[in-house]
């Protein structure tokens, strides 16, 4: 799954934010939309398209070794390698706090351009920019490190799906190369924690929205679960490693540094 923390979408309006989230889930099925039973082994990608030599490959090739160095441990092998991604790419994500955090500081003085020239787009227009420009900001800042981590979210969504030694492994006692609805009790875990982390990891953010937007976030976590029911286990537990990562990175970028910045309370006498 690609897990996007909710300031990475990168838009001027806060509201408009968050219609990126049903695209995000429309790319998340267009990721998963092979056959369930479709494999490709590691040697076979080198013969595949340009994608999978490429890019699909090397991100194979980095799983059955991570899994051959833990004794054949698939389970454990999507862990490290789910770890290693994700901190690789930790100083686009912080890219894209502080891109936030700069729009988050200058958004009273949009709204007072808003207001002032609400009957004059161009001018509205003009006087945004200049803003921007005072304060050294560039809205596009946070989409470019979105745009480069899509590609390796797909690769790496792609080598753990199509790969037929995972498939065929157990961990924890849970097949990953079968769909938690066609196992027992233990498998029907996996898609209610995936969910659970999914919704977790989206209240951690300090702006939450309202109305319709508000209602769409609620269904995103019954998405994932749905989803985690029918596609092989290997996947869900994918997102669930993914969505731990966020929760812990967001806890540092939002929670720890909010509670910083308040103000201490005196002691009672």
């Amino acid at each position: 799954m690609f897990v996007f923390s909710r300031g990475e979408f990168c838009l001027l309006s806060r509201s408009r934010k968050w219609l990126l989230l049903p695209a995000a889930a429309a790319l998340l099925l267009l990721a998963g939309c092979a056959p369930v039973d479709h494999t490709a082994s590691t040697e076979d990608l080198l013969q595949g398209n340009f994608w999978e030599r490429n890019f699909v490959y090397w991100f194979a090739v980095m799983l059955d070794k991570f899994a051959e160095w833990l004794g054949g441990n698939y389970g454990l092998s999507i862990l490290v390698l789910t770890i290693i991604v994700r901190t690789l790419i930790l100083p686009l994500t912080l890219k894209q706090y502080r891109s936030s955090k700069a729009m988050q500081a200058i958004q009273p003085e949009l709204m007072k351009l808003r207001e002032k020239y609400k009957n004059n787009q161009q001018k509205l227009n003009e006087e945004t920019m200049k803003l921007f420009m005072q304060h050294q900001i560039n809205p596009m800042a946070g989409c470019l490190p979105l745009l480069i981590q899509m590609p390796i979210f797909i690769a790496l969504y792609n080598a753990i799906y199509w790969n037929p030694d995972i498939r065929k492994y157990a961990f924890l006692g849970i097949q990953l190369g079968l769909a938690p609805q066609q196992q027992g009790v233990i498998a029907w875990a996996l898609p209610v924690i995936a969910a659970i982390t999914t919704f977790i990891q989206s209240k951690m953010m300090p702006q939450q929205p309202t109305g319709p937007m508000q209602a769409i976030l609620m269904i995103f976590p019954v998405m994932i679960f749905v989803m985690a029911l029918s596609f092989p286990a290997a996947l869900p537990l994918y997102w669930i490693y993914s969505n731990i990562y966020t929760i812990i990175q967001n806890y540092f970028l939002y929670v720890r540094s909010s509670d910083k910045g308040k103000p201490k309370e005196a002691p009672a006498k």
